[in-house]
């Protein structure tokens, strides 16, 4: 293209409104791999320009928004779709003006697509401005292939733009490109076609496909009433489905052919809903208990435009995949909203480690608004007793809300073999129903992913084997928990928040279990100074080459070699315990509490001949509130296992009420 000077510019408002499109739009000046964080392939399609984006995880079935025209242009519902699992297609067929010939490429296009990257066979089309002519004109002559139709401001006759036959500005150059395009000898034999979008509606009409358009009231660029309303009524009045959503909202420009979408969620949505997505044979609904659900945290993001979200588990909370997904969703639903995102999830733990570190790992820089729990399968993996599973989920629940009442929290239980095998013999997991039992106390929101992903296995949707694979899910199951929370915050904010919407803080019951550890803190071993016969390590580090976790090297470590000294550590509180580095030379120690008998307390676990893992040791609870003293020494016994008799104490963990 030639360069277009001001004098052009001035000689008509047609020929500005394409200069001012082709303007914000250049996606081919420049050949880019990236399109909003995903993956954008761009190559020729019959001397045409044309690329495709794909999602990070696709929805099955490969879902697929085919943009005609503009794809620059109000890219947010595009960026949402893509986000959920949709693919976005697009070909620059400019000046073609969904003529025969642009519809026959278009056809052509739709074949390769689904040929080289298995599309789905049915298309949920976009046209914005121009791409009207386009979208419809396909449209009629494939409605088979055809979720729905999304227009903005859409050309639905060419005789009102670019032919300016009505009271639009219309555009000369682009009537006299337009006719030649067509084959029309002259202006009476274009004024006398009759393959505008508004014409030979029938076919898609029979075929109920939606459509909607977003419309701007005085658009003098392409009229409503010469086009919207014209082809709307025309396709109700034949039985087709049609909405318009007048967007009066913001700057209208461009003598009001360019608008801010009102709410770019809904135009998503109607997309989303109305395309041909693979219907699961189970409904995700049925494993969520909403209880008091997650309101505060929406009118939080909606309101203050901020939101602090946490995220606190073991190693299915600490991998990537869900946790990202449902960042990303957050991000999407709420793109006005400033997040912070709290990872804190860490390999091997359950509630109890969760119950002490919650402090340091969640809170140490304010309240959050949202978080998300998991600890079903590293709790009963762990060993921990049913009491020390409901303490310690307690203790979480009580100690958020202590510092935030308004804090909402949904518990996830994740799926394990033992799990399945418990749910196919009719029982619910333990661990299950004392997570529950704090869930139904204190009026939690629940998604029982380990009953969802067993009921669908035994309903073929998939395989363990095959598909989920682990425990630690594959990017496969990964995706199956982040589409059931997906539905399950969803249905959780379903609606909008009105300007008078307030949160309500939660009410605080009696708790189950008095010694709930709704207090628990850590304290660094460096902080009961030094011990006679102890060593204190200023940088530990592994001198077996064997790994370590978060927060477990390069660290202070208080280490114990071989039988030793007391360690005389006084605390207040009602619990007491340790958390250790319980590597492959774990020995074992013993300890006494306000001059009681020794105990003996084996620090080697099954894990222990792998790595260094951080492990927590309850030594007491449900002490009588106050002072007490705890004394601890290394033995000269060990676990047949262990190649030694080492204690290394990375923090004390101390519940103080």
């Amino acid at each position: 293209m030639g360069m277009i000077t001001k004098s052009r510019i001035r000689k008509g408002a047609g020929v500005f409104f394409i200069v001012f499109l082709l303007a914000i739009q250049s996606p081919f000046a420049q050949v880019k791999k990236d399109w909003k964080g995903f993956e954008q392939i761009p190559f020729k399609f019959e001397n045409y320009d044309a690329w495709l984006v794909k999602p990070e995880i696709p929805l099955e079935g490969n879902p697929w928004v085919w943009r005609a025209r503009f794809p620059g242009w109000h890219t947010e519902m595009d960026s949402i779709l893509v986000a959920e699992g949709f693919h976005l297609a697009f070909i620059d067929t400019k000046n073609k003006y969904g003529s025969p010939d642009a519809v026959a490429v278009w056809d052509r296009f739709y074949n390769y697509l689904l040929e080289h990257y298995n599309l789905n066979r049915k298309v949920s089309l976009e046209g914005v401005s121009r791409g009207g002519l386009f979208v419809y004109n396909w449209a009629k002559k494939n409605p088979e292939k055809v979720n729905c139709i999304y227009a903005e401001a859409p050309v639905c006759d060419f005789k009102s733009w670019p032919g300016g036959k009505g009271t639009g500005k219309g555009s000369a150059t682009d009537w006299t490109r337009l006719m030649d395009e067509y084959g029309f000898e002259n202006e009476e034999e274009a004024m006398a076609f009759v393959g505008n979008p508004i014409d030979n509606l029938e076919k898609l009409a029979e075929n109920k496909i939606p459509v909607i358009h977003m419309i701007g009231l005085n658009d003098a660029v392409v009229p409503v009433d010469e086009n919207t309303l014209k082809l709307v009524d025309r396709y109700v009045k034949l039985g087709g489905i049609a909405t318009i959503v007048p967007c009066t909202r913001g700057e209208q420009d461009l003598w009001g052919h360019h608008f801010p979408i009102d709410d770019v969620r809904m135009a998503a949505d109607f997309i989303k809903y109305n395309s041909n997505l693979a219907k699961a044979k189970l409904n995700a609904t049925d494993y969520h208990n909403l209880r008091g659900g997650i309101r505060n945290a929406f009118i939080k993001f909606v309101h203050e435009k901020k939101g602090r979200v946490a995220f606190l588990g073991g190693s299915i909370t600490y991998n990537g995949g869900w946790r990202d997904s449902v960042c990303n969703y957050l991000t999407k639903r709420f793109p006005d909203t400033e997040f912070e995102f709290i990872a804190a999830g860490i390999p091997s733990m359950g509630t109890t480690p969760a119950a002490f570190r919650l402090q340091r790992d969640v809170l140490k820089n304010g309240p959050v608004d949202l978080l998300f729990e998991e600890a079903a399968v590293n709790d009963a993996g762990n060993g921990r007793s049913a009491s020390e599973q409901v303490r310690a989920m307690e203790g979480i629940v009580r100690h958020l809300r202590r510092d935030n009442p308004l804090c909402d929290v949904v518990i996830m239980h994740f799926v394990d073999p033992q799990k399945m095998k418990s749910y196919r013999e009719g029982k619910v997991p333990e661990v299950i129903q004392n997570h529950d039992k704090v869930a139904q106390h204190y009026n939690i929101s629940t998604i029982n992913l380990a009953k969802e992903v067993t009921d669908r296995i035994d309903a073929g949707e998939f395989t363990w084997e095959q598909d989920f694979k682990n425990l630690h899910p594959s990017p496969f199951g990964q995706n199956v928990y982040y589409q059931s929370m997906r539905i399950f915050l969803d249905e959780a904010w379903f609606g909008f928040v009105a300007e008078d919407d307030k949160m309500s803080a939660y009410t605080m019951p009696d708790p189950i279990e008095k010694g709930n550890y709704n207090h628990g803190i850590l304290i660094p071993a460096e902080d009961i100074g030094k011990v006679k016969g102890w060593r204190f390590v200023e940088n530990w580090q592994p001198a077996d080459g064997k790994n370590t976790r978060y927060n477990y090297t390069n660290v202070p470590m208080l280490v114990g070699e071989g039988a030793g000294k007391i360690i005389k550590f006084k605390f207040e509180g009602n619990a007491v315990g340790l958390a250790v580095a319980a590597g492959p030379d774990a020995g074992i120690i013993e300890y006494s509490i306000d001059g009681e008998p020794w105990q003996e307390q084996d620090l080697f676990t099954r894990w222990s001949s792998q790595l260094h893992l951080p492990w927590y040791y309850t030594l007491a609870s449900d002490l009588k509130q106050g002072k007490h003293i705890l004394q601890l020494r290394v033995t000269d016994r060990k676990n047949s296992s262990s190649k030694g008799n080492n204690c290394r104490i990375r923090y004390f963990f101390v519940n103080r009420k």
